[in-house]
């Protein structure tokens, strides 16, 4: 089957603890392509993506620095692009430095097997 292109996740504020942003459906396989997050405040936030339950091999981001809106260059807006394949069941789960500050949406694909 083909390929459907959309957002999996947001946007959505990113909490403090460990928070499940996206479950890939049963059935499914699907790849995380594209990360936007956005910093709004004047401050530095730091920000833990995961696939799976949070831990140190399973990070994408680990306490990633997100400059703030009053950075020159980026203006707090920062952005990555991956080719990521996710399995059914696997979760993404995220994590900031400060409670609902960042933005993140991550844009990608989903294909359903069987």
């Amino acid at each position: 089957m083909a390929s459907i292109i959309k957002r999996l996740v947001g946007p959505v504020q990113v909490a403090t603890g460990p928070t499940t942003q996206y479950t890939v459906p049963a059935n499914t396989k699907a790849r995380a392509r594209h990360v936007h997050i956005s910093n709004p405040s004047a401050s530095i936030v730091t920000l833990t993506i995961t696939i799976g339950a949070d831990g140190v091999t399973t990070r994408l981001l680990s306490a990633y620095s997100v400059p703030a809106n009053t950075d020159a260059t980026t203006k707090g807006v920062v952005d990555f692009y991956w080719d990521e394949p996710l399995e059914a069941g696997e979760i993404i789960t995220t994590s900031a430095g400060t409670n609902n500050v960042l933005v993140l949406t991550i844009g990608g694909e989903e294909r359903p097997i069987g």
